[in-house]
């Protein structure tokens, strides 16, 4: 599978001594508003690790500490099965506040954009949905609320991956591949805008196509907002296509009011069982959405086809 691969220069002065490395002078990295993601070795553990490297900006440095005392809360309260990212390290390199973590594999949107947004197979839904269920329901254990849930932010463990046939145009005789997971275990990632429940909120929260509708009509929100993100990314794994594909607030509550999940959700032996389950994280009144907890119970979980 190829990943776009962004070269970034890391200028060091000769007599500072650096406990990470590059290897040479391009290393892959991945580029946000905060900054950007490196892989980098780590002279110590003989390691590759990923480092976040954030822009010496007031606003983005402050997100960045918030992050660290999150991660930090909940590495000392991980039992093993949290399936968070690991800080492993942080500092603070000329003015950049850089964390380090384990090194991960490609994101959820990473294979459905190398797929051409064909859906996921549903027991690999499944075991991914389970994961991020566990995830969540860890953190709101913790009174914190990721706020930012989507496909991009959830992040395989492994990078080896299986190619299969997937369909073929007519037209041409020429058969599509698509690429798999070897394992489907994940991690959650990124958690600069995570808050905690008791904590004053901003009002805007989420991105766009994962945001609740209490988010949109400034109602206030809290660890609903998260069980609505999951429902729109099982929609998307299931369908290959986001949800509420707009960017325009009356027409995003219009597509929610209309509730078409079902349409987004193909033929086969758990359809009725994953519509149910994505009909409660997708309620549209936060007070009746399910919790993670609930939603780990829910048959699509428990009853697995032989």
């Amino acid at each position: 599978m190829s990943f776009q691969i962004q070269t970034f220069e890391l200028s060091f002065c000769p007599e500072e001594t650096l406990l990470y490395s590059k290897a040479d002078t391009q290393i892959a990295s991945a580029v946000g508003t905060f900054g950007r993601v490196l892989e980098c070795w780590d002279r110590q553990t003989r390691e590759y690790v990923a480092i976040k490297v954030i822009r010496s900006i007031r606003k983005y440095r402050d997100a960045a500490m918030i992050e660290v005392d999150v991660l930090q809360q909940l590495a000392k309260n991980d039992k093993g099965r949290s399936h968070c990212v690991q800080i492993l390290n942080w500092f603070d390199y000329r003015n950049h506040i850089c964390i380090v973590f384990e090194k991960l594999g490609p994101s959820l949107f990473d294979y459905l954009k190398r797929n051409k947004y064909c859906p996921f197979p549903v027991d690999l839904v499944r075991e991914i949905g389970r994961q991020l269920l566990e995830s969540v329901a860890y953190m709101h254990s913790l009174c914190l609320i990721h706020t930012d849930l989507k496909p991009e932010n959830i992040l395989l463990v492994s990078p080896e991956y299986l190619k299969l046939p997937g369909y073929k145009r007519a037209s041409q005789g020429e058969t599509h591949f698509r690429c798999l997971p070897k394992s489907s275990e994940i991690k959650l990632i990124d958690f600069g805008s995570t808050a905690y429940d008791n904590q004053n909120h901003s009002s805007i929260v989420s991105t766009r196509h994962y945001r609740a509708p209490e988010v949109i009509l400034g109602l206030g929100w809290s660890y609903p907002c998260d069980m609505w993100s999951v429902g729109c990314i099982l929609v998307e794994l299931c369908s290959g296509e986001a949800l509420f594909q707009t960017h325009e607030n009356l027409e995003h509550l219009a597509m929610m009011e209309r509730n078409m999940i079902s349409q987004y959700v193909p033929v086969g032996c758990s359809r009725s069982s994953i519509v149910d389950l994505l009909y409660g994280l997708l309620e549209f009144d936060p007070a009746e959405r399910i919790t993670a907890r609930q939603a780990l119970d829910h048959p699509f979980f428990r009853n697995i086809p032989a």
